[in-house]
């Protein structure tokens, strides 16, 4: 038997999480996030955390019970800017390398975040929201705690509500700012009833990027094109073609090639997205991975870390070589290119590389990585020889005294013969001989992956003595084009059939699994295929279904994306309620045997917490075996980012449930 015991739900209170690590200029320092959660506030309090390289010991910068994000050194190395809530509403700072208190810069009405240097280093430019009558000039006010005059909302746009941000003003647009560091004098830079979406300042000062949406119909684009925002005059020169969604610019050190990320949507929203660059001196556009089966940025699912942001491609001094991730089979890798062509991996391990800054003189770089049993640290690792060293230990102390289970590989074939990846963990305290029941989990997405990262959910359940398979089923990213592109049109055809070989394979290869004890779950999609599963099979004796679709009909109007997802996913609109209907596990409702757990939140505007109820409805008034959970004042992200006491509720929900049936 063990003597150490496993992940419970309340560890959370435990665990640590680093992020957006941001090495200085000179290469010698990094600053980065860290986020814990506070027991007494019951809530996430992040701050900034230094490194001197070349002693490795790290030190905490800010203090305080706030949540503090996006650092950004200086261009000299002197000061570093950030986000800050310590006064309310997210405001940018300023602090000297050299200690002291840090200086607010903005106090914007609305607050301000995405904060840049200008190359001068006497600039910052940032990202500002402004109503209607609203002016750059507004000052924030304290938060008045007295109750707010009711006022019906007008809507006229089918793009009304957002799952992050509820119910938008739709009058309320994001512009681009620069603030002088000296006078604290503020300057707008767009104008307009349109989204601008600050990128990155090119290093001769000249231009400021950002991306855009100037369609006057914004119900019916799903485009953003980049432009370059000349600083002097404010005129602005479009570098896309209106052919896609591009995002996420970074200029080479001569100013010469901006690098963006984005696709031409030839799979709307299951397109792999891309990798160019734009080359100024001769007005002309190439995409670098055109011929590589993998798409670039960060598609892993996961449930513990805070604070990540995708990192941007980072160029080398030479402005011909640069660094970039890339998702792929179950791990995000670093890969090298070069405007020559070359394209290879400098780090491609069995592990999540979910963030990563680079010394752009030697090809160091210091970044974030998440194992299967190691939550998130950070490593100063040599990206032409793999070599790494450990630069933080977060939550080394406290997992010593728990037991992990680790994750095995495995490979099997799923439908029509097709190669599907997953894992399979053994439950804490395994004994050879005995039989444990067995958790089938299921991504969102479907467009994510499942990977070689450190899975809160997972751990707990094997510390309950479940053992726990997760697979990568088609419709998930990582493993080719034509593969995340198979589950439009299909679902509940050969994405179960891929759910349904890996139990068979794991019954068949894993002699430990008791078949009469198995149990699913899954959040969003996963929701909606396990609510399929249990009304195709009973094979199963317990099931959680989470932030769920049950119906395709209602989830058209009453979903954030639902009128547009509708015709990308299923393919079928409300002139087609029979594909609709067929595709929706609300019409297979008869057939469920399997005792259902629904956990559903109030807020939730991706899947409308009315998936739930019907669902519920329809199962009690047949008398099937369910219970509803609905948790106050959350959304669709609860899981991962949700308030922390709900967190652990939910956790502790789910493993109830199935301790209770298997």
């Amino acid at each position: 038997m063990t003597s150490k015991q496993g992940i419970k739900p309340e560890d959370l209170y435990q665990l640590k999480s680093v992020a957006d690590p941001q090495v200085s200029p000179d290469g010698t320092e990094v600053v980065y996030v860290e986020t814990r959660i506070d027991d007494k506030k019951k809530d996430y309090v992040s701050n900034l955390f230094y490194i001197k390289l070349n002693e490795k010991i790290p030190q905490q910068w800010t203090f305080g019970e706030n949540k503090t994000n996006s650092p950004i050194w200086s261009p000299d190395g002197s000061k570093i800017a950030f986000v800050s809530t310590r006064n309310g509403k997210p405001q940018i700072f300023v602090l000297s390398k050299t200690g002291g208190e840090a200086k607010q810069i903005t106090h914007c009405k609305n607050g301000a975040t995405s904060p840049i240097w200008s190359p001068c280093g006497k600039k910052l430019a940032f990202s500002v929201k402004l109503g209607k009558n609203e002016s750059i000039d507004d000052k924030a006010e304290p938060d008045k705690k007295e109750d707010k005059e009711l006022k019906p909302l007008e809507i006229e746009k089918m793009k009304h509500k957002s799952d992050a941000a509820g119910f938008m003003d739709m009058e309320q647009f994001t512009h681009i700012a620069t603030v002088n560091l000296e006078s604290g004098e503020i300057e707008l830079m767009t104008e307009g009833k349109h989204h601008f979406q600050l990128g990155t300042w090119s290093p001769n000062g000249k231009y400021l990027s950002y991306s855009a949406d100037l369609t006057e119909d914004l119900d019916f684009s799903f485009m953003s094109d980049l432009y370059l925002l000349d600083v002097e005059t404010k005129h602005a020169r479009k570098l896309t073609e209106g052919t896609g969604v591009f995002y996420q610019t970074s200029w080479s050190p001569n100013s010469r090639y901006i690098a963006f990320v984005g696709s031409e949507r030839e799979f709307e929203n299951a397109t792999h997205a891309k990798l160019w660059i734009y080359d100024l001196e001769h007005n002309l556009t190439t995409c670098v991975t055109s011929e590589f089966d993998a798409p670039v940025g960060d598609f892993v699912v996961g449930d513990f870390l805070q604070s990540v942001v995708a990192p941007r491609v980072q160029w080398l001094e030479d402005s011909e070589s640069f660094y970039f991730q890339v998702t792929d089979r179950g791990n995000t890798a670093i890969y090298f290119g070069n405007l020559s062509g070359e394209l290879y991996p400098a780090i491609h391990d069995d592990q999540y590389v979910y963030g990563f800054s680079l010394d752009q003189k030697n090809d160091k770089a210091v970044v974030a990585i998440s194992t299967t049993t190691n939550p998130g640290d950070l490593f100063y690792v040599n990206l032409n020889t793999g070599e790494k060293e450990q630069l933080t230990q977060v939550n080394e102390e406290f997992l010593k005294t728990r037991e992990l289970s680790v994750p095995e590989a495995m490979e099997y074939e799923g439908a029509d013969g097709w190669k599907v990846s997953g894992w399979m963990m053994k439950p804490i305290g395994y004994e050879e001989g005995k039989k444990y029941p067995l958790i089938l989990e299921i991504h969102g997405g479907p467009h994510a992956m499942y990977a070689n990262t450190y899975f809160n959910e997972f751990q707990i359940l094997a510390a309950q003595g479940f053992a726990v398979l997760y697979t990568n089923p088609r419709g998930s990213h990582g493993y080719g084009q034509k593969f995340v592109d198979a589950v439009r049109g299909d679902y509940g055809g050969n994405d179960y059939q891929d759910l349904m070989a890996a139990v068979d394979f794991a019954l068949e290869h894993y002699d430990f699994i008791d078949q009469d004890r198995l149990g699913v779950t899954g959040g969003s999609y996963g929701g909606f295929m396990t609510n399929w599963i249990v009304g195709h099979t009973n094979r199963f004796k317990a099931a959680v279904t989470q932030r769920c679709i049950s119906n395709w009909i209602s989830f058209y109007g009453v979903s954030d994306i639902g009128y547009y997802f509708n015709d990308w996913q299923i393919q079928a609109g409300l002139d087609n309620i029979e594909k609709l209907w067929h595709h929706s596990p609300l019409k297979y409702v008869d057939n469920v045997e399997t005792p259902l757990l629904i956990l559903h939140s109030e807020k939730d505007y991706r899947c409308p917490i009315e998936q739930a109820e019907q669902l519920f409805i329809a199962l009690k008034h047949r008398k099937k075996e369910t219970k509803f959970v609905r948790f106050p004042e959350s959304n669709h992200e609860l899981s991962r980012s949700g308030k922390p006491t709900l967190r652990i509720n939910r956790l502790e929900y789910i493993r109830d449930w199935f301790v209770e049936y298997l």
